[in-house]
């Protein structure tokens, strides 16, 4: 049965759009343009009440003009939480000098007056919305797209993966290639086993996205699944095991067996085992497939800081 998305068509036929890019010089409230003589008290004194961003910026900057309207939008859903001040350093060049600006786009933020954090060159939403939440305490930065895929999140871990699907589909409805939302997405494919689906999904990441660790441990996962579909049946792969110990072939396979199985723990202990009887068998097959299965699981998985332990053991004893 398809997951629905939220237009009421099968989520794999919710094609995300391209978004379309706000206005350069989006006006607001809380964004204003600063020259030399309004420095001091656009952005040190206000820097007292609420913190202050400041984009130091160019006309001929390809990079600023990514830059600028995302720095705008988080701004302005902001509400008031952070000031955005936009500094043009070619009609600026003194306040440049200053703050010794080698660069374009540059951002500081100020709080009380002084410079407390910043960043050079374009970087994606998500991650200024990072930056206005650590510079502001968590109380700006969230979007409307961060609390739908928090709602999607718990639809999956509760086992609704209708509801979850069509969380994801929104927010990639509203922001094409989100890497959260993309691998939400292809993981409620690869839990109904629907792994085409799946593997065309992550392909609808975004560029800067594609090496997101919530990306790169679906695609772990999905490499597991494809792995597990080729493995046998466990019984007699135990039967070679109990006759020779030492086949290799056997144990790697058993291992593909149990994880096939849902016995990830098992699976562990064999490439253990595996690795243990000869490290470079196949390689280093064993010690390969054991990292994709910390990659699937993720860093602050018991099981994977449990396995890490022990195969650094193995490693360097």
């Amino acid at each position: 049965m398809p997951l629905i998305g939220p237009t009421g068509r099968p989520v794999s036929s919710v094609a995300p759009t391209a978004a379309a890019p706000a206005p350069a010089g989006a006006t607001s409230a809380h964004i204003k343009d600063a020259s030399l003589e309004t420095f001091a008290a656009d952005v040190l004194e206000a820097s007292r009440d609420v913190p202050v961003i400041v984009d130091f910026w160019a006309p001929w900057c390809g990079p600023c003009k990514q830059l600028g309207p995302a720095l705008e939008k988080v701004v302005a859903e902001a509400n008031g939480a952070v000031r955005l001040v936009k500094v043009n350093i070619d009609e600026n060049q003194e306040i440049a000098r200053q703050l010794r600006i080698q660069s374009v786009p540059t951002v500081y933020a100020f709080k009380n007056g002084q410079p407390v954090d910043g960043f050079m060159g374009a970087i994606p939403e998500s991650q200024i919305r990072a930056f206005v939440q650590q510079l502001t305490g968590g109380e700006a930065g969230a979007s409307h797209a961060d609390e739908v895929l928090a709602a999607a999140d718990e639809a999956f871990a509760a086992g609704d993966l209708g509801n979850a699907a069509q969380g994801y589909g929104h927010v990639l409805q509203e922001e094409p290639g989100h890497p959260r939302a993309v691998a939400g997405l292809a993981r409620c494919y690869l839990q109904s086993g629907d792994l085409e689906r799946a593997r065309s999904t992550l392909g609808l990441v975004r560029p800067d996205g594609a090496a997101d660790e919530a990306i790169r441990t679906v695609e772990a996962e999905l490499k597991l699944r494809e792995q597990a579909a080729q493995a046998g049946d466990s019984a007699p792969l135990n039967a070679k095991l109990a006759a020779d110990p030492n086949d290799h072939q056997a144990r790697y396979d058993l291992a593909l067996a149990l994880d096939a199985k849902g016995d990830r723990d098992g699976a562990i202990e064999q490439l253990l085992e595996l690795i243990k009887r000869d490290r470079k068998w196949n390689d280093d097959g064993a010690r390969k497939h054991l990292v994709t299965l910390f990659e699937a699981m993720g860093p602050t998985d018991p099981r994977t800081i449990a396995a890490r332990r022990k195969l650094s053991s193995l490693l360097f004893s």
